[in-house]
């Protein structure tokens, strides 16, 4: 078994229960400290396996990486995805608005801001905090891992949700007051631009497509690394509010699902526009639904 895999699945899992070491660790009848050096691959027990699961409300075989691992909590899925892409050289996306390891200062800046200002404003102010502050931990984690690892990345962008993000801006459907809201669109402008100039110049390791007039039923991507691959099915985007998102993402290494979407993929980057097509599109989609 490999046990540094069982135990980085066991601190996504951990976060996606919603429940404290301290609580895992009682229940478990074992210390704080046991738990986290099992977090760090420690050797660990079948028996405190199953336990573990059975406490966690998971399949073991999704503890011991076989089967299907789902998340519903973003925080928890933004950790595993971190955790993948940290063994990953090639990484393929399907659809989504942006390609987040590369994405902006003014991105990261303004969801700063945004989720900041939302829980400043909720009842619940510490706790609104604690997420908030966890989750621009964990893409900042994700951006890092990028700039010192440089994956191959081939990312197929939709328009219409292009589109969305330039029309509602980023972090959308947040009640934020008007000069967040429109630093949110600005921000998305700046994304949108970002992406036409690396479609126009074609940096190394990274190209990026367009689904012209369609999106896709679900974004995926296709992560391959030197001893294995994983599918991400993300229902959450990077800008998914921690304690508002609703939805269920997915990762598995079953060589059935790897092989599907990795044959959709590449039908997808055959059609895409590419070049100085996509990017001429994306500076008409700026025109038409970005901020003035």
């Amino acid at each position: 078994m490999r046990f540094a895999e069982i135990g980085q699945q066991l601190r996504a899992y951990r976060l996606e229960s919603g429940l404290r070491a301290e609580e895992i660790a009682a229940r478990l009848g074992v210390s704080r400290a046991a738990l986290y050096r099992y977090e760090k691959g420690e050797v660990i027990k079948l028996d405190t396996i199953r336990r573990l699961a059975e406490l966690l409300k998971i399949s073991p075989l999704s503890l011991l990486g076989i089967g299907v691992e789902y998340f519903g909590r973003p925080a928890a899925f933004q950790e595993r995805l971190r955790q993948v892409e940290e063994q990953a050289d090639q990484v393929l996306q399907v659809g989504g608005a942006l390609v987040y390891p590369v994405a902006t200062e003014a991105f990261d800046g303004a969801l700063a801001e945004a989720w900041t200002e939302l829980a400043d404003a909720s009842q619940d102010r510490l706790l609104a905090r604690t997420q908030a502050e966890q989750m621009l931990g964990l893409l900042a984690a994700r951006k890092k891992l990028q700039q010192s690892r440089k994956p191959n990345i081939i990312a197929i962008l939709g328009e219409p949700g292009i589109a969305r993000m330039l029309a509602e801006g980023i972090a959308p459907g947040l009640a934020l007051s008007d000069r967040s809201r429109m630093r949110c669109r600005l921000a998305a402008r700046a994304e949108a631009e970002a992406i036409a100039e690396h479609m126009e110049s074609v940096p190394i390791g990274l190209q990026i497509g367009l689904i012209s007039g369609s999106e896709p039923s679900g974004p995926f991507m296709v992560m391959r690394g030197r001893d294995r691959a994983h599918v991400v099915g993300s229902a959450f985007s990077p800008d998914a509010h921690p304690g508002a998102a609703c939805g269920v993402a997915f990762i598995t290494a079953a060589d059935e699902a790897v092989g599907t979407h990795q044959r959709v993929a590449e039908a997808a980057w055959r059609d895409a526009l590419k070049g100085t097509e996509a990017a001429a599109r994306i500076r008409a989609l700026i025109r038409e639904h970005g901020p003035i």
